[in-house]
């Protein structure tokens, strides 16, 4: 948001011209490095170390180690500058937002100007302040901020029906946290070559608009489509790891400039016990992904009707700026047709605990609100596959983008010299086999007779498969035996799922207790493996299966696939 940017921009100036004066008597470029290196070892001392370190008497008149009193000194400085911040940073916000006005725009909207641009008298109050864990290339410091401020923003609007709208955006109030990266640490004043200016995370914007000399209502969906204008050019520009590089020093930056690191795949394999959000049936819940919450980045699943335990069996690849700090979120919600549809319940997994090259199978528990977690209800568990592929790790491959068809991230992992996967290929290679499935055991399998005992069976398929397995029955017993092994030919072994169920025979009948659903891709990856399941559904039960993959790669043929 303009405003926003203005704030921002302007602050950083101001923060570097004050760390130049303070500087200016240093006057050689080995002082210079000396004084660097010292600012960035002094970011890592604590408190205390510093009182250990510097004794009271020398303490300068604006120093203190109480954060508050800190804090008022920064805004004190933060409202001298304001007035010259406000005036030099109008004129670089119109012309560094409006191009991306334009990129984020809705299809009512034909063009977004600033007619009219101040950042208004009340400067923007810091919170907290805190130096991160800094590296010999940088420092990086977060400060907590608030602004309700009064700008003067009045937006040219000019809509695809011709109707040009003057539009006053007003009540501003913004709560976030500024991220400022001062990177490199160079031998010249004021000793970092630029500053890397972010928000730590999805801050609060409020805001409201209102037609100068008019009513919003007066073309049906204007003021959502510029409010999320608005909001996506700030989540898509501003938010870590997006970050506006303004150069202090001249040189070279592109380094900092953010760039996609690798690729996340995901599948979204199932959802268990959700809450039911329907008064007469049960929920239709459908999934939305994203690592970037914007319309263009998030994915949507198809919705299961009528069902609390669906299975989606779904691939999705997100591609990945920073993988130390950006996370993957799930949100499940009720399809409610022409109703807005209500959220069931979400998550997020941090991306940083995925290992590069290794599948991570997760379930994760959903909640109703990610940021503010009061609600300890239960709301069920979303079960999911993830990948991260860097792309450093694709020896031989400039573009991992280049083609109509590529391999899946988890093909990439499995290319080696003797199978002679090519990842040049605009081919998609499918990962064709034989599963063999071993049914050992079963333990404590609920009691499903009066007579505290049960006869269980095990009923095994593929997902994508119309052929059911099937091991024998046996009677009167919690913690059955079977050991019986069953080969399914897998056709896209990568884009399937294996059923397990475990059933009771009764005279009459039978009765269902619980299953497993699993992926193939262990088995693939691992080649044979023993493993132990929960069964999902059942009060109790686990189940001791034995895996072994016969694999046998052939390639997809692209006429067919396009």
């Amino acid at each position: 948001m303009a405003f926003l940017f203005g704030a921002l921009l302007g602050l950083v100036l101001g923060v570097g011209v004050v760390m130049a004066f303070a500087r200016i008597e240093n006057s050689r470029a080995e002082q210079r490095r000396q004084l660097a290196a010292t600012v960035s070892s002094f970011s890592k001392l604590s408190v205390q170390d510093l009182k250990t370190l510097i004794p009271t008497e020398a303490y300068p008149s604006w120093v203190s180690f109480n954060q508050k009193q800190k804090l008022k000194w920064l805004n004190q400085e933060l409202v001298k500058i304001w007035p010259f911040v406000n005036e030099a940073a109008s004129e670089l916000i119109k012309s560094s937002v409006e191009p991306v006005f334009e990129q984020y725009k809705s299809f009512i909207l034909a063009s977004i100007h600033f007619s009219k641009l101040t950042l208004g008298t009340v400067a923007p109050q810091f919170t907290g302040v805190q130096i991160l864990d800094s590296d010999s290339a940088g420092i990086t410091m977060e400060l907590d901020m608030q602004w309700d401020g009064n700008p003067n923003i009045v937006l040219d609007i000019q809509t695809t029906l011709g109707i040009s709208l003057p539009v006053q955006v007003k009540n501003i109030g913004f709560t976030g946290t500024l991220r400022l990266l001062f990177k490199p640490l160079v031998a010249e004043l004021p000793c970092f070559g630029a500053v890397c200016v972010s928000l730590r995370e999805k801050s609060k914007v409020d805001f409201t608009l209102k037609v100068v000399g008019g009513e919003m209502t007066a073309i049906p969906g204007i003021s959502d489509a510029i409010e999320g204008t608005i909001r996506d050019t700030i989540e898509d520009t501003l938010t870590w790891p997006n970050r506006i590089i303004v150069p202090i020093v001249p040189g070279d930056y592109s380094d900092l400039e953010l760039k996609p690191v690798g690729l996340l795949e995901v599948k979204l394999v199932e959802a268990r016990d959700l809450k039911n959000k329907d008064l007469v049936g049960k929920s239709d819940p459908f999934a939305v992904l994203y690592i970037r919450p914007l319309s263009a980045k998030t994915k949507k699943s198809k919705t299961i009707n009528n069902d609390l335990n669906p299975i989606w069996n779904e691939h999705y690849e997100f591609v990945v700026e920073d993988s130390s700090t950006q996370h993957l979120t799930v949100k499940i919600y009720d399809d409610e047709g022409l109703q807005p549809s209500e959220i069931i319940g979400c998550a997020r997994v941090d991306l940083s605990d995925v290992t590069p090259g290794k599948v991570k199978d997760v379930w994760l528990e959903l909640v109703k609100d990610l940021e503010i977690q009061r609600d300890k209800k239960p709301r069920g568990q979303v079960h999911l596959e993830l990948l991260y592929y860097p792309f450093e790790k694709q020896e031989g491959v400039s573009n991992p983008f280049a083609g109509q068809i590529q391999l899946t991230s988890l093909e990439k992992v499995l290319k080696t010299e003797s199978n002679g996967y090519d990842v040049n290929q605009r081919k998609n290679v499918i990962t064709r086999g034989v599963l063999s499935v071993t049914v050992i055991s079963a333990e404590d399998i609920p009691a499903m007779d009066v007579m505290g005992k049960a006869d269980p069976f095990v009923v095994l398929y593929l997902k994508k498969g119309e052929t059911k397995k099937k091991t024998r029955v046996v009677t009167e017993t919690l913690n059955p035996i079977w050991n019986q092994t069953f080969d399914f030919v897998v056709e896209d072994a990568l884009h399937d799922l294996l059923i397990v169920e475990v059933w009771d025979h009764d005279t009459f009948g039978k009765d269902y207790i619980g299953r497993c659903i699993l992926t193939l891709t262990r088995a693939i990856l691992e080649g044979e493996f023993q493993d132990t399941y929960v069964l999902q559904g059942a009060k109790s039960g686990k189940l001791n299966l034995h895996f072994k993959w016969t694999a046998q790669p052939i390639y997809r043929d692209r006429d067919r696939d396009q």
